[in-house]
């Protein structure tokens, strides 16, 4: 059993992403509406400095590495950039995860697996602090793109040194910086971007978009209302969760309380849940996050479920990244049976859950780039490929689906290559299944073969038990091992 504290022994990747809050719909399109140009926010007034030393040390396959500052979307942004020592001309542009809360910005590396991978390919890759913590896709994709047309610039200026135009731009990132990759081919983003950038293909891995606000606002409102409390304002969710100790649950508040058991120490069991109403919660999230499929359970059983539970009472303008409220569940029915149509009693519960409307201006399109939260429609003519644990219960597995119904929706579903990957954890890719994706993934967009890829949206292949075997390697230890090789498209 995979208990809520294991191990903080986690990736860069998914540490970066312990602190993400926020709600919002999960609309693929706020309309079209353009954002007011009074409407203020929180974030526009906070301010972020570059860390004092933003060096880094060159990998042993890199020829140079450089680093400095730029003037980003928001502010001063810290750039990287390394250099292969048999550079083939292309870049790749890394985009890295939630970076918290904090006023400073530091020097972004890539981790090794991906980092060597990419060098190994002939490819240099630079990447870009953003100019703004807290959840700026905005600033992300804004000073990525410029970071990619003017890094020749800031490296002769800065490092007198001079490089051939790069021939090739390619996107890849995770987490939040997957968010980012995405977007950023994404056709609306590419078409109001003040840094246009043809890349030519894009790696998001356990990529968030704007589904992932949804799944938060859902979670804790369905919490709430199983524990008994749906007749109080969401905004008293934050009282009645608990006490926590960073992003740890440290005492368990009366919602735990009454729908699971708890450890010696006062803090929830999250494999373990007290009674019927903790089982129906617990069948409602896989719902919600995919579907039935292997690993969940495990998934369920982490510590990030604490985390999700930490998202909280919290209004739906993302931590003030946007203006007015974003989350809406009117009309919305939650389930945890699979039958056609709703049970009497899943009706019922239904009257019991908190609701609210977003405010269709939120999110608006803008006249000076994208929208803060740029979305990801699914809309992109060049060879995209994902991956993503199954038992992520932070950012879903349930946003590959729905990347897959857009690709479909807009004609371009054979330029989507996804794959399953059986982890309890958030981005927890080991380092071959990393370099297997890298590698196809850069075959495939200079003009070799497309890869294979999981089925995403077939409930029957997604819940068998051998589903996310193909990409998986090694089995992880404490998870059900594979039985036989999966099912790929």
């Amino acid at each position: 059993m995979i208990k809520n504290k294991l191990t903080w022994a986690v990736t860069t990747a998914t540490l970066s992403t312990f602190l993400l809050t926020g709600c919002g719909s999960d609309s693929d399109d706020n309309g079209p509406v353009t954002a007011d140009p009074n409407l203020t926010r929180e974030h526009s007034e906070r301010t972020f400095t570059p860390a004092a030393d933003i060096s880094f040390t060159a990998s042993a396959n890199a020829s140079a590495a450089y680093y400095g500052t730029y003037e980003g979307d928001r502010g001063p942004a810290v750039y990287s950039v390394e250099f292969p020592t048999d550079w083939n001309g292309g870049v790749v542009m890394y985009t890295h995860g939630y970076a918290g809360t904090g006023s400073t910005l530091p020097v972004t590396v890539p981790g090794d697996a991906w980092r060597e991978t990419v060098l190994a390919a002939g490819y240099a890759w630079a990447a870009s602090s953003y100019s703004a913590n807290y959840y700026d896709v905005r600033a992300a994709i804004e000073d990525t793109n410029k970071l990619a047309n003017e890094m020749m610039t800031y490296l002769e200026q800065d490092w007198s040194v001079q490089y051939d135009a790069p021939t090739q731009f390619l996107i890849s990132g995770y987490s939040m910086g997957g968010h980012t990759a995405a977007a950023a081919v994404d056709r609306e983003n590419m078409e109001r971007t003040n840094y246009p950038v043809a890349y030519e293909g894009a790696a998001p891995f356990c990529q968030a978009e704007q589904y992932q606000f949804q799944w938060l606002g859902d979670y804790t409102r369905l919490a709430q209302a199983f524990a008994g409390y749906g007749y109080l304002p969401h905004s008293e969710f934050d009282e009645l969760i608990g006490t926590f100790a960073g992003p740890f649950i440290a005492t368990s508040g009366p919602i735990i309380q009454n729908l699971f058991n708890l450890e010696e120490d006062g803090t929830p069991d999250w494999s373990s849940p007290a009674n019927i109403n903790g089982e129906r919660l617990m069948a409602a999230a896989e719902i919600l996050s995919g579907g039935d499929r292997p690993i969940f359970e495990q998934g369920f059983a982490t510590f990030y479920n604490d985390i999700v539970m930490g998202t909280g009472g919290r209004d739906g303008t993302i931590n003030g990244i946007l203006g007015l409220e974003n989350y809406g569940n009117e009309g919305k029915v939650y389930r945890w049976t699979t039958a056609d149509e709703p049970t009497a009693a899943e009706l019922a519960f239904n009257e019991q859950v908190p609701r609210q409307s977003a405010d269709p201006k939120a999110n608006a399109l803008r006249t000076d780039g994208v929208r803060w939260l740029p979305l990801v429609n699914g809309e992109f003519d060049v060879p995209v490929l994902t991956l993503h644990t199954l038992g992520d219960f932070y950012v879903p597995f349930k946003h590959q689906q729905l990347y897959r119904e857009r690709a479909m929706e807009n004609g371009n579903a054979d330029l989507l290559v996804q794959r399953a990957i059986r982890d309890a954890s958030h981005c927890g890719f080991s380092p071959v299944e990393t370099q297997t994706a890298l590698v196809d993934w850069l075959t495939w967009v200079n003009g070799g073969a497309k890869p294979a890829g999981d089925v995403v949206l077939d409930p029957a292949v997604v819940a068998a038990e051998n589903y996310g075997c193909e990409y998986t390697s090694p089995d992880r230890t404490g998870l059900p091992a594979c039985p036989s090789v999966g099912t790929a498209d």
